[in-house]
């Protein structure tokens, strides 16, 4: 699977392949089946599945004060689109050029001239073009032009309502990991990079790794039970996202304890694979008493895992 950073990377062979625009967030299960459909659309046309979506979200250019939080890096969703037959994954560098686009400028310039798709898979809520004034109407109409194919899916729903980001969305901002991943392909994962803390964990007997640079989505503040990916190893881990209010510190942080690991991750990347959400914040007493949590939280971090891993792989949801 190949990530373009710009549509000039795209290479003339990937040409004459199956297409779907969309900014696919989060990779969610209606995700997973529109890859699947376009990778077979792919290879009955002969050439690649390619996906195209837009970094930053459109959003943060049209409306910054409504942006949020992505749901996943962009290594991260293209990794996932891979697992599902997905070729190429273009990364669009949004500017103001490309929103300014009517639909059938959107179409011709990007569709056809730079891209060369024979085919298009796309989901019924699909619009395009300034002011999102193109819908799968226009698009059918614009491919039969140029003698493309046009497969518009049904909705994938998952119980009564739609797959979509913006469920996933609301399921990880109330911490409810568990419906999240009813919704997901995969777990869902923060990532971050091992800075310099206080070391006050060391000095209690739980030590933990201070993540910086998280780019995605953050639960609500709790406790939760994760596997951590770091130092080539994978390892259950107990995971503080939120203030401290035992050393009445309120800045809102994300901390690990990998259990079973030891050894220094300063400066490394570290993935977390979050499973479900032990418990709320909360200040304590003395230290004895954290102290005494802490280990109630470890040994219930390791048990989640470890149930969560019998059911199958944790990379595979």
């Amino acid at each position: 699977m190949k990530l373009l950073r710009s549509i000039a990377e795209f290479s003339p062979a990937d040409r004459g392949g199956a297409l779907a625009v969309g900014n696919f967030d989060g990779v969610h299960r209606g995700h997973a089946a529109l890859a699947k459909r376009l990778t077979s659309r792919a290879r009955e046309a002969g050439g690649p599945a390619v996906v195209l979506t837009f970094d930053p979200h459109p959003i943060q250019l049209l409306r910054p004060e409504s942006a949020q939080p992505p749901l996943t890096t962009m290594e991260r969703r293209a990794e996932l689109l891979g697992v599902f037959g997905v070729d190429v994954v273009i990364a669009y560098p949004t500017d103001a050029a490309l929103l300014a686009l009517s639909p059938e400028a959107f179409f011709e310039t990007i569709v056809v001239n730079a891209i060369g798709a024979a085919a298009m898979v796309e989901g019924p809520n699909f619009f395009f073009g300034k002011d999102r004034a193109g819908d799968v109407t226009l698009l059918k109409k614009l491919c039969e032009t140029r003698g493309m194919t046009l497969e518009v899916l049904t909705p994938h729903m998952e119980g009564e309502q739609m797959a979509s980001s913006s469920r996933v969305r609301r399921a990880i901002e109330q911490g409810d990991l568990e419906l999240a991943a009813s919704l997901l392909t995969a777990p869902y994962r923060i990532t971050g990079k091992v800075i310099t803390g206080d070391r006050r964990g060391r000095t209690i007997g739980f030590p933990t790794a201070n993540l910086s640079d998280i780019e995605t989505l953050l639960p609500k503040p709790g406790v939760y039970a994760a596997q951590a990916r770091a130092a080539g190893g994978v390892f259950p881990s107990a995971v503080n996202i939120g203030s401290r209010p035992t050393f009445g510190d309120a800045k809102i942080s994300v901390e690990a304890h990998l259990i079973g690991f030891s050894g220094d991750l300063y400066g490394e990347q570290v993935d977390l694979d979050l499973v479900t959400r032990l418990r709320e914040i909360q200040p304590f007493g003395t230290i004895e008493d954290l102290k005494s949590q802490l280990a109630i939280d470890v040994a219930h971090a390791k048990e989640a895992v470890l149930n969560r891993e019998s059911r199958g792989p944790l990379a595979q949801l």
